[in-house]
């Protein structure tokens, strides 16, 4: 008897609680393909690739849910909040995706379709990180989730289940705009935006916006994230004479 097939469906084993967002510096390569969120760029060995921004939202999520199986609800939810949207839609996406990776969709190498569930991302991915001076340079605040960094830019970022939110929280207990981080140079400052469920700060309910501080943690829904603030000079020192 022959093994399971590619679009064979398989277990949804709960709802993805991976953030995601496309304003975070993301870098992955697979295959001859390089993949940037942040300067939202897709490469290949003969060049930049050509996606429409909802095809690169919607391999950006596969990607960094990778390799779980999406549900089309979910995925249609994430790409076009409170609005209706057919199935094809989310199947011209994938066909835009497979055409600029020479992707087959019968044996596929990267988007995997599951058959009467969703997609996935079914291919081997590297992660080259940038050097710790790159990041201290160009996102001197942070927030870590596990083993992600999630870089917060200059201004306002938003946390919450919105599609554009710059840090993605992938459940229903977070509010669409839950809460924001306001950031100017190596400081920032945490407000929730009248969430349901509200935020927690250092396992307190934030009731007023607080500046946030190195290693604060913050808890919004299933979400478990570490603020990080590196500062872009170093201290003087002053030399002795012996």
């Amino acid at each position: 008897m022959s093994g399971p097939s590619a679009t064979e469906r398989c277990e949804d084993p709960g709802p993805t609680r991976r953030r995601y967002n496309a304003n975070r510096i993301v870098r992955l390569q697979f295959e001859e393909f390089a993949f940037d969120s942040e300067t939202r760029q897709l490469s290949g060995s003969a060049g930049l690739l050509h996606l429409s921004p909802k095809a690169f939202r919607f391999l950006e999520i596969l990607l960094e849910s990778r390799p779980r199986a999406l549900s089309k609800d979910l995925l249609q939810e994430t790409l076009w909040p409170d609005t209706f949207t057919e199935e094809s839609s989310l199947a011209g996406l994938a066909a835009e995706i497979r055409r600029a990776l020479d992707d087959d969709a019968r044996d596929p190498r990267f988007v995997r379709t599951v058959f009467g569930y969703g997609y996935a991302f079914c291919g081997e991915v590297r992660e080259p990180g940038p050097p710790a001076s790159d990041i201290r340079a160009t996102a001197p605040c942070r927030l870590f989730r596990g083993n992600r960094e999630i870089g917060l830019n200059e201004g306002e970022n938003v946390l919450g289940r919105d599609a554009e939110a710059a840090v993605w929280i992938d459940s229903l207990a977070a509010s669409r705009r839950h809460a924001r981080i306001v950031v100017s140079g190596s400081e920032a400052v945490l407000e929730d935006l009248d969430s349901k469920n509200g935020t927690i700060l250092n396992g307190r309910l934030l009731e007023k916006p607080a500046a946030l501080k190195d290693g604060d943690r913050i808890e919004i829904a299933s979400a478990t994230l570490t603020f990080r603030s590196f500062s872009t000079t170093l201290p003087t020192v002053t030399a002795r004479g012996d």
